[in-house]
């Protein structure tokens, strides 16, 4: 077993390698990994003004930590993203060799009530596409960002960081680098290729800047856009459309899943084709889909209709 960290700079050297892990061993990104960071500098802290060792700490100090996020005003959600990064500060405790058993394992998180993504139907995402002025470049440009974020169910950072060289038009298919740099291959459908193939008449055209030919969608500058152009873009266009709907980038990585869903396709197809790593996160799109049965059995099942019939008689 590893040395306690009794003193403040054994700590430091406990947390310095924890970090070395989450950067190293578990390959997060730079912002993932400053939010963990400050997960565990939040318990230190609480720790600290009790007089708690963290090896030696126990599951009511961290249920104590756990009510004091709650008394200082801190949202359900934000405890559990906290409290998150605090079992996985012990898991790696524990496998490092520094404590025997994980305190976390009992440890609760507050309820959240289930959280139904707004979704667009296809009607609604061709709506959009066909609001699009393609008397300007950028409207190709802007037809086929849609049209990637629906058809491949991209998130908005995968998008903006697209290139030409992931991109196999012939094979129908391209290559995503998601996170934690998980590489995964999504199949292209024949319209997202057109869109593409229609942007793409205009893109050679363009004064592209050094280091930025290989991107697949540029701002007017010859530069890759930003989440927040794509953001902005996004409202615009919906409200355009007169969809009103509160939608952003994600709304169509929503729409993807509950599509590819209501289809019947496979959940664990759908995991693959998002990069969720747990299916737990995929099984979201159940509930979307049974709120759709719902509204269809209540329609068309015969035991309805005949209510229905039987109260117009009356």
């Amino acid at each position: 077993m590893n040395e306690q960290p009794t003193t403040q700079g054994t700590q430091s050297s406990v947390v310095a390698r924890y970090r070395r892990y989450l950067r190293l061993q578990r390959n997060y990104s730079p912002n993932t990994l400053e939010a963990y960071m400050r997960d565990v500098d939040k318990l230190l802290q609480f720790l600290r003004q009790e007089k708690v060792n963290p090896i030696e700490a126990q599951l009511d100090d961290l249920r104590h930590f756990a009510a004091a996020l709650y008394d200082l005003g801190i949202g359900a959600r934000s405890q559990c993203r906290i409290l998150s990064g605090v079992r996985s500060f012990y898991r790696y405790l524990l496998t490092d060799g520094y404590i025997d058993n994980d305190p976390t394992e009992l440890l609760e998180s507050p309820q959240l009530g289930a959280h139904l993504p707004e979704v667009l139907s296809t009607e609604e995402v061709d709506q959009i596409e066909s609001a699009i002025d393609l008397s300007k470049w950028e409207g190709h440009r802007n037809r086929a960002i849609i049209e990637t974020l629906f058809s491949c169910g991209l998130r908005v950072s995968e998008l903006v960081n697209l290139k030409l060289s992931d991109l196999y038009l012939d094979e129908r298919f391209l290559r995503v680098m998601g996170k934690g740099s998980k590489e995964r291959l999504v199949p292209m459908s024949p319209r997202v290729i057109d869109e593409l193939g229609f942007w793409f008449q205009y893109r050679q055209a363009m004064d592209i800047k050094p280091g930025e030919e290989d991107y697949v969608f540029l701002n007017r500058r010859g530069a890759h856009l930003t989440r927040t152009m794509i953001l902005i873009m996004v409202k615009r266009l919906g409200s355009e459309a007169g969809i009103t709907k509160t939608i952003s980038p994600h709304t169509f990585r929503h729409s993807f899943a509950t599509a590819l869903l209501e289809g019947g396709a496979d959940l664990r197809a759908i995991q693959a084709m998002l990069g969720h790593e747990s299916i737990a996160t995929t099984e979201i799109y159940t509930h979307i889909d049974m709120a759709s049965l719902r509204r269809e059995i209540e329609e068309h099942h015969p035991r309805n209709i005949t209510s229905k019939i039987s109260n117009t008689d009356e």
